[in-house]
């Protein structure tokens, strides 16, 4: 009898500052569980099952890249992601990928939105947020531990700079 060998679970997590953007402001980004694609370098985030806002809610999301050559056809990189639990007081939420072609298995993230306390404000007011974003997934096949951290520093990074970038020109676009 062969014997089984079991990988351990990869953990993957990073945060990005969001200065002087309140954490309310922030967590209406995230809550908008549809709508992805507006935050993130992705081409489309939808809406394919379930209650807005509400656990069971099904997302699709998608990109296509661009194939080596001029005339190569593009490939479609896609996942369906599922809401798990979405706590507007705790401003955190959490999702499972429930299918993909990327290589994602027993993928679980949560997503918060934390105050930022930056020294010198003696006031103890917030001067911002943070996003907290984690998750827990088997190995992914042709990935290292680090893959994984690079690949959510990356949308994190583009979702701090896009939210930043949308609420200093006027907070009623976000």
């Amino acid at each position: 009898m062969a014997k089984e060998i079991k990988q351990k679970k990869w953990e993957g997590k990073d945060t990005v500052e969001i200065r002087g953007v309140d954490g309310e402001i922030v967590w209406h980004v995230l809550e908008d569980f549809c709508n992805l694609h507006k935050w993130i370098p992705i081409d489309t985030c939808y809406k394919i099952g379930g209650i807005e806002g509400q656990p069971g809610l099904i997302r699709y999301c998608a990109s296509a890249k661009k194939g080596v050559t001029k005339d190569a056809e593009p490939t479609i990189k896609w996942f369906k992601e599922k809401l798990l639990k979405i706590d507007p007081i705790q401003r955190c939420l959490s999702y499972e990928i429930v299918d993909n072609n990327m290589g994602f298995k027993n993928y679980v993230a949560i997503m918060k939105v934390l105050p930022l306390q930056i020294n010198g404000g003696d006031d103890g007011k917030s001067e911002g947020c943070m996003i907290e974003w984690s998750c827990v997934c088997d190995p992914i096949e042709g990935w290292s531990l680090q893959d994984l951290n690079n690949y959510i520093g990356s949308f994190l990074k583009s979702l701090g700079n896009k939210i930043q970038l949308a609420y200093s020109y006027s907070p009623s676009k976000i």
